[in-house]
């Protein structure tokens, strides 16, 4: 099966059940369907085929997902990117994996031919421009395509993410990769058609394609979340208890601000029968009473790189009232396995980390084919970075990374590549980027060594990074030294930037 057939295979049974709503609209099954057919033939037409490269800028909306579809038809993957990019970021992405078709807006498609893309062909999810817009789909057939032979080492989509290297890097997943995970949350929710999704995450977000996919596969309703409302708590409740989501999927800073600002918990008819979280730690002080208030609904923690989809969970039942430490991350999901990679009991690295502990390793179905333009994968374990302990029940418990990779609400951030951009700014010689602060209040702190007589303003450094780099990567705060801390070795000293971080500036 591949990502196409699962709407395919729903709208057949019930073409009648909604399938996706949104701020543009309502989809049936049957109507999805057949809008992803019209799609498809308009891409054909614009030269797509069986393993090409589909770019995605645009707001989240139900054409969007119809869009992803109709791609899907065609054999073809899907690149969705931030729609809050610059046109310079979105220009790295589109040369990098040779995207010559772009589903985009008109002012977008504007904003790439001026940026010097004149080559790209478009299809606007708008209806206005000279380009091929979304008022002429109608001139093309809704009737199903014949099949489009791809399997399943073929590629599905692909992320990008934060790379180390200075440069944003993708993640190729195969149809493999994604129907092992969609298979395996379908049977962990026991997904039914009455079940109400909801989809909080952007597309570009590797936790979007849960809610999309097996939303479908049980031939339930899925609901997105316009990015406007995605970190508003008011108004995120009160689309819960419009909407009777019965399966919600979020970072847990998301659901802190649902209780702490938008009082969830204020309301004892909550529709969830499930909620599940990842990409960040759930502070124990603020899960306890998510658990004590939804006694009948399932809480997972879901843990997984963008390179793994989910590897591993953890069903979170009672929790202690002296528990002080996160929930585990739990044990192997999706037919992996997962196992630590320990380092040499003589070493310094093991004196250090104490027994235990080591590299979380993983291997099966959901690991990714590979970065797009380096070599593939294969079927070689994947090392995550992440520091873990295996805990006597054979869990693992998750206690931070081994290398300088930040995470904000989420979204990961390789501190090389922020360090690289600001590294262009004329007025900075070095320097080290860290966080500070927890779920929604974590902020981007920027030490910098400016060879400037005054150093470069928050506002001017704000600037700087929002021509080149999405919006969660762009600091909150600058602070000039004049020189960063360094190790014994001369390497900057991450720990003690930190903890610098932690404390006020003084005035």
């Amino acid at each position: 099966m591949t990502l196409d057939q699962i709407v395919i295979r729903a709208a057949a049974k019930a073409p009648e059940a909604v399938a996706i709503k949104g701020p543009d609209g309502t989809l049936t099954y049957g109507q999805l369907d057949a809008l992803a057919n019209r799609i498809a033939r308009a891409l054909q037409e614009l030269g797509i085929r069986r393993g090409d490269r589909v770019g995605l800028w645009a707001e989240k909306s139900v054409r969007a997902v119809a869009a992803m579809q109709g791609i899907a038809r065609l054999g073809a993957a899907y690149v969705p990117m931030d729609p809050l990019n610059p046109a310079t970021r979105t220009r790295l992405i589109l040369d990098d994996c040779g995207i010559d078709v772009l589903v985009t807006t008109t002012t977008r498609a504007a904003e790439l031919h001026n940026a010097g893309m004149g080559r790209l062909r478009f299809l606007l999810v708008d209806d206005k421009g000279p380009a091929l817009s979304w008022n002429r789909l109608s001139s093309f057939s809704s009737e199903p395509l014949p099949p489009h032979g791809a399997g399943d080492d073929d590629l599905a989509y692909i992320l990008y993410t934060s790379g180390s290297t200075g440069t944003p890097k993708g993640v190729c997943i195969s149809q493999r990769n994604a129907l092992a995970f969609i298979e395996w949350c379908h049977e962990l929710l026991e997904t039914t058609p009455e079940d109400r999704f909801s989809n909080h995450a952007p597309f570009f977000f590797d936790l979007s394609v849960l809610d999309l996919y097996a939303a479908f596969m049980g031939g339930a309703s899925v609901t997105l979340i316009p990015e406007a409302l995605a970190f508003s708590p008011e108004k995120l409740v009160e689309q819960v208890l419009r909407e009777r989501f019965t399966v919600w999927y979020s970072v847990p800073s998301v659901l802190m601000q649902m209780m702490q600002e938008g009082g969830l918990l204020s309301h004892a008819d909550l529709p969830f029968r499930a909620v599940l979280f990842a990409g960040e730690p759930f502070p124990i002080r603020h899960l306890r009473p998510l658990r004590e208030h939804l006694r009948d609904a399932r809480l997972f923690n879901l843990y997984g790189p963008t390179e793994t989809n989910v590897c591993t969970f953890h069903e979170v039942t009672d929790i202690s009232a002296h528990r002080t430490e996160p929930v585990p991350i739990g044990r192997a999901s999706c037919g992996n396995r997962v196992w630590l990679a320990r380092p040499p009991p003589d070493s310094d690295e093991a004196r250090e980390e104490g027994d235990g502990v080591g590299e979380l390793m993983v291997e099966g179905p959901t690991v990714m084919l590979g970065y797009w333009g380096q070599p593939l994968h294969g079927a070689k374990p994947y090392a995550t970075g992440d520091r873990c302990r295996e805990l006597p029940d054979g869990t693992f418990e998750y206690l931070g990374r081994r290398d300088n990779m930040l995470k904000v609400r989420g979204r990961r951030i390789e501190a090389g590549e922020l360090e690289a951009v600001l590294l262009t700014h004329p007025d900075i010689r070095e320097v080290g980027v860290v966080t500070s602060g927890e779920g929604l209040a974590t902020r981007l702190v920027a030490f910098v060594v400016s060879n400037a007589a005054r150093p470069p303003s928050l506002l001017n450094v704000k600037k700087h990074c929002a021509e080149r780099l999405p919006r969660y990567m762009i600091v909150d705060e600058v602070r000039a030294m004049a020189e960063l801390p360094r190790t014994p070795n001369g390497k900057l000293d991450r720990r003690a930037l930190r903890t610098l971080a932690q404390q006020p500036v003084s005035r």
